[in-house]
């Protein structure tokens, strides 16, 4: 019986998504500011944090004042209205923007020109410097400007997403004031190499101690001069634009989404504005244009310190040649069986035998590469099919399918075109592959297809035989070395029959059967996970005990939170893994006092959902593409997986989960009012990183 009315969770006993968020966002400038963290680690934090933010304005918050302007009056799960929560999340995004420049500023700089990276101001500059850097200017930089003039004969001008901009004030050889807006150049680096080894090696191959850099936005200040000869420059005002970009698809009208897709693209680039970056000296009359050739409010107009956008510093970060100021690289680890193959046969005839399961970046991402070129060439494999959802620019895994289809097999793709800021290079793997006659097709109507499957039908002497990976992360090998995740081989049949079944109602008009063991979102999912956390529930009443440990991304789902407090109330050890929005309170009396919520920052970013039920002893982990949210139980195709294999479970759960849960220096517990400590190991205690422990076995 539910200890909840009308089945319902008391707003007081959740924290809203957004601000939750946003304490993820806190989490991360804390990993930029750890002076623990070598100083071009704690950049990259930051150059995260930056990029982050703007995906949050991007989205959630644009997302906000739209049912704001729209009056929406639907509360949140916090029982809050959109007003009061964009209100909160202003304030608090607000906050966040002050702390990060000023520990830039006075932590982060002086750090850094401690290490021998300096980031100089053009104003500094010594004489052989500055010569340097305006030569640079004279050769690359000016051909590439344009300065737009704002005036009745020039209205004001389009301004792009994310572009960082000068609205210049001027005077004309007549007295009489002038305007004009100028873009900083996108295309050329933001930080500019003072030397021509700074950020590389030297001509003899040494690397060098100091590397020595300038904000070009600062250079093109120093040097307007030249691009407005006969005027005076009277003010230079920077500003940054954030707009719209969280793409509506009317896919009931589209007839054909490819092309869809490419129109919504273009248009995000032209999305309303959602905030305005500005320095506090902005003056009045600047503002005022702004706010009427914007179509904003006084309010959108964030005041905030330069350097504006803060994602540049991943220059900084990937270009220094200085390995002493990073973490030492790390060579994912090839692990038998799979590590040393005399035939392309024996990988099959390997996962035929066993269950392999891969934990990336520890272990190499390369099998799963492997396993899609060796079916290429393979004359037994008859088909291949797979879903696609972010593969990036760089892609062997479409590049093996590619191989595979000009061989004559028979490749079907479920390539989703809706991954939010992945849609331009899916659209051009989409026309690659069609072109090489791959079957693609773009998923559901409605639906995203956030799945990682991937299937292999091969003819062998007894038969039809599918090899299948499923997986928690995308295929794609960059992020295979940044994200946690895990992969696994398997061919057993009944997993393989509901694969078929699936890859057949993506690709055409089945509805599927029942799943006996796959948790498919959106028909079924939501109906397994709910069950099996009520079994738990049952069992511990029943004074057989109960444990879950859930490891995702986000929960946020009212009816899952609801059913762990209870869970919880029974008597059930409930410990969630959660990276990152977390809508469940902990520790709360009387409602969740045996649940506790932990948080893992790192050096890889957390991405694996794994789900852990103790079952009265008959331990199960269910493994997959989804969290906890509504997005991905209700309106997204996901798929999670049962691992079957009793060594499997048993290190997953002890080798994986309950070290995760030893963490005691990068492991953040969450309070009952939603905050966060970060945890330190205790007088006497050991210290414990989930993920150097990982990466040392």
């Amino acid at each position: 019986m539910s200890f909840f009315e009308n089945e319902m969770i008391e707003p007081d006993y959740t924290v809203n998504r957004e601000i939750s968020l946003l304490r993820f966002q806190e989490r991360v400038l804390e990993e930029a500011l750890d002076p623990n963290n070598l100083i071009l680690e704690r950049i990259k934090f930051l150059a995260i944090l930056g990029s982050n933010m703007d995906e949050f304005f991007m989205v959630r918050y644009s997302g906000l004042k739209k049912q704001v302007e729209m009056n929406i009056q639907e509360k949140a799960i916090d029982g809050k209205l959109p007003s009061e929560i964009l209100a909160d999340v202003r304030k608090k995004s607000h906050l966040i923007f002050e702390s990060t420049l000023n520990h830039f500023h006075r932590k982060l700089l002086p750090g850094l020109n401690k290490n021998g990276v300096h980031l100089l101001d053009y104003e500094k500059l010594s004489a052989t410097q500055r010569l340097k850097v305006d030569e640079y200017f004279k050769q690359t930089i000016f051909p590439v400007l344009t300065p737009l003039a704002i005036d009745p004969g020039h209205p004001f001008p389009h301004i792009s997403n994310i572009s960082l901009n000068f609205f210049i004030v001027l005077t004309d050889p007549k007295g009489k004031q002038r305007f004009a807006r100028l873009k900083i150049p996108p295309t050329l680096p933001r930080l500019i190499p003072i030397k021509r080894s700074s950020g590389g090696v030297r001509k003899d191959g040494t690397v060098p101690h100091h590397h020595y850099f300038v904000w070009i936005e600062q250079v093109i200040r120093g040097n307007l001069s030249r691009l407005f000869r006969g005027m005076t420059v009277n003010a230079v005002y920077p500003f940054r634009i954030i707009r719209d970009a969280d793409l509506e698809i009317q896919e009931l009208e589209a007839d054909d989404l490819l092309a869809n897709m490419e129109s919504n693209i273009r248009k995000r680039k032209f999305g309303s504005v959602v905030i305005v970056e500005v320095e506090q000296n902005m003056p009045a009359n600047v503002r005022e244009i702004l706010i009427e050739n914007l179509e904003i409010k006084p309010f959108d107009l964030v005041e905030i310190q330069t350097p504006f956008g803060l994602s540049s510093l991943w220059q900084l970060y990937e270009q220094v040649n200085r390995h002493d100021l990073k973490e030492v690289s790390y060579i994912p680890k090839l692990r038998k069986p799979l590590k040393k193959l005399d035939k392309p046969a024996e990988f099959f005839e390997i996962i035929k035998k066993q269950d392999i399961l891969l934990h990336h970046p520890y272990d190499s991402f390369l099998p799963v590469v492997d396993m899609l070129n060796i079916a290429a060439r393979d004359p037994q494999v008859l088909a291949i099919k797979q879903t696609l959802y972010r593969v990036g620019s760089n892609a062997p895994v479409v590049e093996a399918l590619l191989g595979a289809a000009e061989r004559g097999k028979q490749v079907a793709v479920l390539l989703e075109l809706k991954a939010r800021f992945d849609e331009e290079s899916n659209i051009g793997w989409a026309k690659k592959l069609e072109q090489a006659g791959v079957h693609v097709v773009y998923g559901l109507v409605g639906l995203k297809t956030h799945s990682k499957i991937a299937m292999v039908v091969r003819q062998e002497e007894d038969g039809i035989r599918r090899y299948l990976h499923l997986a928690t992360g995308n295929y794609n090998v960059t992020t295979a070395r940044l994200y946690e995740d895990i992969g696994m081989f398997t061919c057993d049949p009944v997993m393989g029959e509901e694969l078929s079944e699936l890859f057949n109602e993506l690709t055409g008009y089945s509805r599927g059967s029942e799943y006996r063991k796959l948790l498919v979102a959106p028909r079924f999912m939501r109906q397994g996970i709910e069950g099996l956390i009520v079994r738990e529930t049952e069992l511990a009443q029943s004074g057989n005990g109960g444990r879950l440990i859930f490891k995702m991304n986000a929960i946020t789902d009212p009816m899952i939170i609801k059913l762990l407090y209870e869970a919880s109330n029974a008597g059930v050890q409930i410990d969630l893994l959660v990276r990152g929005i977390c809508c469940l309170l902990p520790g709360v009396k009387g409602v969740s006092e045996n649940i506790r919520v932990t948080s893992i920052l790192g050096r890889y970013l957390e991405h694996s959902r794994i789900f852990y039920f103790q079952n009265g002893g008959a331990e199960e982990i269910y493994v997959g593409s989804a969290d906890l949210m509504p997005r991905n139980l209700d309106h997204r195709v996901e798929v999670v997986f049962p691992v079957g294999d009793p060594k499997l479970v048993r290190h997953l759960k002890e080798v994986v989960l309950d070290n995760y849960l030893r963490d005691n220096t990068s492991a953040r517990i969450m309070q009952p009012d939603g905050t966060t400590i970060r945890l330190t190991p205790a007088k006497g205690e050991k210290p414990f990183n989930i993920q150097q422990f990982l990466m040392s076995i």
